[in-house]
């Protein structure tokens, strides 16, 4: 059961301006539920939705005994959760998007992270949460639901590699590659990796920014494989990895 509480409307947004909402970007808080509250309404960043996590301590002391929702922003109205963001050929993405927090104690520590697991909970409730939200957005496809780090490869690692993208998939949520598609990919990459000129081509075909230079070629395999092989985010590019990113846009791209 979905419940939205909008008990706690943040300060830190503004208009639109005509935009109209084209995608879904899912984040993680990397702090409890109070402080990212805090973060998310008072402190000049801010998101359209959070979804506490409802095994922490400080949620459950906070005196709910309920997972629910809090709106914090409007969907009519452009929060400031997505940042220096690119997605399909168009920058600025907070002013065509619904950003959802999701709390979740993943950590950076100089460079190695760590990524809890979401509760079971969460992803229920999340699921519901998007169903709702796309029934509002009947357009926005399964290509335009995505991380953070989708959008921000190169700074960016949220949601990270726990969250079940395919499971979000199945229940009617966001893209996932057909398995025989990217098998027969794989037969062919396994013998040979196609040229980066033609990978980087297939990347930004997908959404993807382009990449730069060498580190932000790897920087967005690794956010890549986050979402569609979060078994395995080390940023190298290999067959599987070719072979899901062919799949991916022969499926949705036509290509």
């Amino acid at each position: 059961m979905l419940v939205i509480d909008s008990s706690f409307p943040a300060t830190g947004f503004n208009q639109r301006n005509g935009e109209r909402v084209q995608q879904v970007i899912l984040h993680y808080t990397a702090a409890p539920f109070a402080s990212s509250l805090r973060t998310l309404t008072q402190d000049g960043v801010s998101a359209h939705y959070l979804l506490p996590d409802p095994h922490e301590p400080g949620y459950r002391a906070a005196g709910y005994d309920e997972l629910r929702v809090f709106r914090l922003v409007e969907e009519d109205q452009r929060a400031w959760h997505a940042g220096v963001s690119h997605w399909g050929g168009r920058d600025n993405l907070n002013s065509r998007s619904i950003g959802v927090e999701i709390v979740n104690l993943a950590r950076d520590d100089k460079g190695v992270f760590t990524f809890p697991a979401y509760a079971p909970e969460q992803v229920q409730v999340l699921i519901a949460l998007m169903r709702d939200v796309l029934g509002r957005y009947p357009h926005v496809g399964p290509t335009d639901i995505l991380g953070h780090s989708d959008v921000a490869y190169w700074r960016k690692s949220d949601p990270g590699p726990q969250l079940p993208w395919r499971c979000l998939f199945e229940a009617g949520v966001g893209a996932w590659f057909d398995e025989a598609t990217r098998m027969m990919y794989q037969r062919r990459f396994n013998l040979g990796l196609p040229p980066e000129v033609e990978v980087e081509r297939a990347f930004q075909r997908y959404g993807y920014k382009a990449a730069s230079n060498r580190q932000a070629f790897e920087l967005r395999t690794r956010a890549f494989q986050m979402h569609f092989r979060g078994r395995d985010y080390g940023g190298v590019l290999d067959a599987e990895t070719c072979a899901i990113l062919y799949a991916l846009n022969e499926k949705y791209r036509g290509l």
